[in-house]
């Protein structure tokens, strides 16, 4: 009983947290990029933004993937957008093929610190080991995202503690010092904005919802799950504002300064957790939109061997651009296109169309059985 409302209610946070932590969260480059701009305040302001947006979408992505017997990004954006639903397929492998770049390079960045090894190194590991839970499907994934989400909110919370008892009082003078917070609005929806794409590369594990309640509860648990590491993170950054804004890996420059080697290194290991599992998720997501055409056709899911070849092709692709890019040019200018076309694409139509029908529908056959919408979709 309780794995079944695990399953239900907390797993999708989970997987959604996950997609979202990637690189530049988990090493702190993002939270630098988007929420130090506004300073202390007005970072956390922008967070709390943040967070409530992808609460919003997460619960009408839910509702509307529950409603339509959606389990897979295309079958959920020809139901969403009709005949338009390829711009969204053009947007995702994009969106897909940046952030596992940036992926590519915090986990070279990581392993180069660690083991003095050429960046490249680290790059192929993450890659090796995304290949490696992909490949196995449904199951697989899901598995790394609850044992990987324990392991995570664990060590951030660790990473809190030490930090307030190391730089407590610096943290609280910079929360408390007149600083502008201009712009924390915007800084959170477009946070926002690019990382909503998880909301739809997830869908995979809502099939063990039943009702629009799980829906609900779910979609508004993902935001604050997917926030709360941040949250713990930034007070801790605030400590060494504003010169940690120009830091690459701001993660490892508060490392370096608690002067615990041993944490330092479980602290590294942990984001290269975060990246396996944001990248298993969107690798994950692409193999199922593929699976559920094959099972159209074929009536059975994808091979496992065409699931590899899937995974090895987007993944080499990455390495290359993150060896030719970086990691802080891809955030800084990859990133915002990628939510502006993501808000376009996805978040309008979802808050217009998608909640008009929701309401249009509610009640109906369809709703009461989610997977109505599924088998309409395939015959």
């Amino acid at each position: 009983m309780k794995r079944d409302i695990f399953r239900r209610l907390i797993l999708p946070g989970f997987a959604f947290k996950a997609v979202v932590i990637g690189g530049g969260y988990a090493t702190g480059r993002e939270l630098a990029a988007f929420f130090m701009p506004s300073g202390p305040k007005g970072g956390l302001l922008g967070m709390a933004v943040a967070a409530a947006v992808w609460s919003a979408v997460c619960c009408l992505t839910f509702l509307f993937a529950l409603q339509t017997g959606s389990r897979d990004y295309r079958t959920f954006f020809k139901r969403l957008l009709g005949p338009l639903w390829p711009l969204f397929e053009v947007t995702y492998v994009g969106s897909m093929i940046v952030i596992l770049a940036v992926f590519a390079a915090a986990a070279g960045a990581i392993v180069s610190g660690l083991a003095s090894a050429p960046p490249v190194v680290g790059s192929l590991l993450l890659m090796g080991a995304i290949t490696l839970v992909v490949t196995f499907g449904n199951d697989s994934v899901e598995r790394l995202f609850t044992f990987v989400s324990v392991f995570l909110y664990a060590t951030y919370a660790l990473f809190f503690v030490l930090a307030l008892t190391h730089f407590g009082r610096q943290s609280l003078a910079a929360l408390a010092a007149p600083v502008p917070t201009h712009g924390w609005f915007v800084g959170g929806v477009t946070y926002a904005g690019y990382n909503l794409i998880g909301a739809v590369v997830i869908l995979p594990v809502l099939r063990h919802m039943r009702r629009r309640r799980d829906a609900v509860v779910a979609g508004v648990l993902a935001g604050p799950l997917a926030m709360l590491p941040a949250v713990l993170f930034f007070i801790a950054m605030v400590a060494f504002y504003p010169g940690i804004r120009d830091q690459t890996l701001p993660s490892d420059y508060i490392l370096s300064r608690l002067g615990l080697p041993a944490f330092r290194v479980l602290f590294q290991v942990m984001i290269l957790a975060a990246l396996l599992e944001s990248g298993s998720g969107l690798v994950h997501g692409i193999n199922e939109r593929i699976s559920a055409i094959y099972v159209r056709r074929r009536g059975e899911g994808l091979p496992r061997l065409a699931r590899l070849c899937v995974t090895l092709a987007a993944l080499t692709f990455s390495v290359f651009v993150a060896a030719r890019v970086g990691l802080v040019q891809l955030i800084a200018n990859g990133y915002r296109g990628l939510s502006y076309a993501i808000l376009a694409i996805y978040v309008l139509p979802l808050l217009t169309l998608g909640a008009w029908r929701l309401w249009r529908t509610r009640g109906s056959a369809l709703a009461a059985d989610p997977l109505a919408g599924a088998a309409a979709e395939a015959r």
